[in-house]
């Protein structure tokens, strides 16, 4: 009751003083007219109250997204479900759910009337145009009277979280698996005999098919021995993400950052999907990815990635050193110099593959002469390494300039160690 007379609206608090007002005046002129309806006016708001009051834990709330992820630009649902969980109905509900700026405005809701055990689906949709991980919840709903007299708020705890992530473009097949570590387009290889599922023949168990007896080795144990099965073996490479702010050019969803964060998107969702074990490297290090649903923890570590103030790739080159086994190299990079596009052309020797996607700052700075000069430096020094080039000028998709990344670089290196 007490709540239910704290949730008194203007209507309410007026009605109330109005009827006090009225019996008082009953009382000293003694007007029994009056006094009934002082009574009337006064017990309007109180019983308002006391119905609202009722009826604040009657209702259960879940909320579903689809899809819990969406890209740049996409749309969500939400979905409300609302169901009253009393032998009672509801009165009027007014229903407004939190949503970030970033996805809209909050969205609101009127239902008349939730009958007993009823259930009220209520359907909205978000948007947003930048990337990131957005809560969206708790709903509040103001339970009011038909007079509107009283109106009470309650929040419900519960929150879901919609993750938006870079916009991801299908990229075209390249083929890169050449040079990867173990080589060949087969996934599947012989690990070495001293591994724990190697070729090396073992003795017979129950089960085993006999069409595995490796008779040679049978004669030599005097022992049935069969051959191991052939263990599933998955390449591995890294990806590299220049997130330097000083690297980068521009503002908003068209800026160099946000490119080079899509671009790195599509090409790790790509290589995923052609059954590479990636792992993935910033300039301030290695960033840890689920092994399982390798392509949505891609994709949900880059919808969060932001500018780093970081002046150098020293640590993401030591990261890339550090994890060694890499069969394949992509580094989707901003402005560099050419002594920093030198240390991370290093990495890069017999049997690796190594890709860089070079974004064209100069492009976003409206031809900057310094900035194209630099750019070519770069470019010829990590050519001159043996990299692949994928040059990413503003206003290009990296789809449509993805099938440079199986061009060997035209460049060869001096014996001084630059790019001649």
């Amino acid at each position: 009751m007490r709540a239910g007379l704290q949730a008194l609206t203007s209507r309410g608090r007026s009605f109330l003083a109005s009827g006090i007002a009225a019996l008082l005046m009953a009382v000293i002129l003694g007007e029994n007219d009056l006094f009934r309806i002082g009574v009337l006016v006064t017990a309007l708001p109180l019983l308002a109250a006391m119905v609202v009051a009722r009826t604040r834990y009657r209702l259960s709330c879940a909320r579903r997204l689809d899809p819990p992820r969406a890209e740049v630009g996409g749309e969500a649902t939400v979905t409300l479900r609302l169901e009253n969980v009393t032998r009672l109905p509801t009165g009027l509900l007014l229903i407004e759910d939190t949503v970030p700026y970033a996805l809209g405005v909050r969205p609101r809701f009127v239902l008349d009337r939730v009958e007993s055990r009823g259930v009220r689906e209520i359907d909205y949709r978000v948007r947003s145009d930048l990337r990131g991980r957005y809560t969206i919840g708790p709903l509040s709903i103001r339970i009011a009277d038909p007079f509107g007299l009283v109106e009470l708020t309650r929040s419900f705890t519960i929150s879901d979280t919609l993750v938006v992530t870079p916009q991801v473009a299908a990229l075209p097949h390249v083929r890169l698996s050449g040079e990867w570590t173990g080589g060949g387009d087969s996934r599947t290889r012989s690990v070495a005999a001293a591994g724990d599922d190697d070729v090396a023949p073992r003795e017979y168990r129950q089960g085993d098919d006999l069409r595995r007896v490796h008779w040679r080795s049978t004669a030599r144990h005097g022992e049935l021995m069969v051959r191991r099965e052939e263990q599933q073996w998955q390449s591995r490479g890294a990806l590299l993400l220049d997130t330097r702010r000083y690297a980068h050019r521009g503002e908003g969803p068209r800026s160099s950052f946000e490119v080079a964060v899509s671009a790195a998107a599509s090409i790790g969702v790509h290589l995923a999907h052609e059954g590479l074990g990636l792992r993935l490297v910033t300039d301030l290090g290695a960033e840890h990815l689920t092994d399982t649903g390798l392509s949505y923890s891609l994709l949900d570590t880059l919808a969060v990635v932001r500018h780093s103030p970081a002046r150098s790739l020293e640590m993401g080159v030591s990261a890339l050193r550090q994890g060694g086994g890499d069969g394949l190299i992509v580094a989707v990079l901003g402005s560099l110099d050419p002594e920093e596009a030198r240390e991370l052309a290093r990495l890069r020797h017999s049997g690796i593959t190594a890709v860089a996607v070079l974004l064209d700052v100069s492009t976003w700075e409206g031809g900057d002469s310094a900035a194209a000069e630099s750019h070519q430096a770069v470019q010829a020094v990590l050519a001159g390494y043996g990299w692949r080039i994928v040059r990413l000028p503003a206003g290009t998709s990296i789809a449509s300039v993805w099938q440079n990344a199986a061009s060997r670089g035209r460049y060869a290196v001096n014996p001084a160690g630059g790019a001649a």
